[in-house]
């Protein structure tokens, strides 16, 4: 059975977030749900009749003991709201050699009444004694908007033994942030998202006078220096800052640079495009290998430090065509010895310079890191990302002032101009 983490040492981030990660990040850790389609054009969903009317009766079983906990709606990095269950069932009582449980539900929206998304999901049961003790605990994620809903849940294993449960679910935005611009339409139901790295859709940018030119460099490493993988969450988190940087209209030339410091490597670069190329991003993040260490770095005592100056030195001079902004996004670095400055001193930079510093325990963390001390030198500023909400309004103070400074240059190029 598959076990799923009670408590999360992210703070904020409850158990939506991290069952909807681990769906991410696994697909096999969590029996994802299916939706289930409508038989033909304008149809409906077809069900077992016995299924039907246990959730058309709208009571709670147990025929198959059980405790049903729904798992209040949160809203993620990718701007939608993962709602869901845990289901926990004594061993015991699926004692035996070969058991199946099936879970049928539906979600239906309160404004939409006669809109109601069904799902079901299937867990193969391994051989279980009789004796058994302790408790599996199944969970199910899927993905809401803004709204109201009820869902009606039910369980049955081969013998036709019943587990029902129904209950209310709310997904609200607090009033201070209504100003978000979700990734799901109010009243809308959907399976969570597995292709983290889908493409965006094509959005119209005219090529005018203020157009933007802007580079992003993305340190793609987990908040754990030391982990040999990269988080789910954190995939999330840093594909919530590109994506809202992707969406903007007024960007019409993209340079992408993806790197990682454990491995002191670039591992995807994207030169002055109209659209950034998440497929092939995801293709090239999916090359590092955290888990090794090159001995020849593990000689180099401050190989981390000079790297790290050596890279972003390289990248805000080295352009044929001067950006308007360069935007720095990733994890705290921490450095041996410091950050090298010297070279950094001696840039004399025309655009400025932001840090989106991915950080889910500020509180713990508080320090200035080495990309956050370059950044400085560099009279850029930081925004730290802690929760969705701090993407959008960190996002939205760094594209006004962009916006700012290109009239402010565009201006005084026109009146030396005349």
């Amino acid at each position: 059975m598959a076990m799923v983490p009670r408590t999360s040492r992210y703070g904020w981030v409850r158990k939506a977030e991290i069952l909807a990660c681990t769906c991410l990040a696994t697909g096999v850790s969590l029996s994802a749900q299916v939706l289930m389609p409508a038989a033909g054009p304008g149809g409906s969903v077809r069900l077992f009749t016995s299924d039907a009317a246990i959730l058309e009766a709208k009571e709670v079983r147990k025929d198959v003991p059980c405790t049903v906990t729904p798992v209040k709606p949160v809203l993620g990095f990718d701007l939608k709201f993962h709602a869901g269950y845990d289901v926990s069932v004594p061993l015991k009582e699926l004692a035996g050699s070969d058991n199946l449980l099936t879970m049928v539900f539906r979600v239906t929206p309160d404004q939409k009444p006669d809109e109601a998304t069904y799902f079901s999901q299937r867990w193969s049961v391994p051989a279980i004694d009789a004796d058994a003790g302790g408790n599996a605990v199944l969970s199910g994620i899927f993905d809401v908007g803004e709204g109201k809903y009820h869902v009606d849940w039910l369980m049955r294993d081969r013998a036709e033994r019943i587990c029902s449960f129904n209950w209310d679910s709310d997904a609200a935005l607090p009033s201070r942030d209504r100003q978000i611009a979700l990734d799901i339409a109010p009243n809308a139901v959907q399976p969570v998202e597995t292709e983290l790295f889908k493409q965006e859709p094509s959005v119209s940018r005219e090529a005018r006078e203020g157009s933007l030119n802007v580079k992003v460099m993305v340190n793609f490493a987990p908040q754990d220096s030391l982990s040999a993988t990269l988080q789910p969450i954190d995939t999330h988190a840093l594909l919530s800052i590109l994506r809202s940087i992707a969406r903007e209209p007024r960007i019409t030339k993209f340079s992408i640079v993806a790197f990682n410091m454990q491995e002191q490597r670039v591992i995807y670069r994207q030169d002055m495009a109209s659209q950034i190329d998440f497929p092939a991003l995801g293709e090239a993040i999916h090359s590092l290998n955290l888990g090794t260490v090159d001995l020849k770095r593990l000689s180099q005592k401050h190989g981390d430090a000079e790297f790290l100056a050596g890279f972003i030195t390289q990248e805000v001079k080295d352009e044929k065509e001067e950006p308007d902004a360069v935007i720095i996004a990733g994890p705290k670095v921490t450095v041996d010895g410091g950050l090298p400055q010297e070279s950094l001193k001696q840039l004399d930079l025309k655009f400025p310079v932001f840090y989106m510093n991915y950080n889910l325990n500020p509180q713990t963390n508080p320090w200035r890191d080495a990309i956050g001390v370059a950044v400085k030198t560099l009279k850029g500023a930081e925004f730290t990302i802690s929760r969705p909400r701090d993407v959008f309004f960190a996002w939205t103070e760094i594209i006004g002032r962009i916006v700012k400074l290109k009239l402010g240059r565009t201006s005084t190029a026109s009146a030396s101009a005349r």
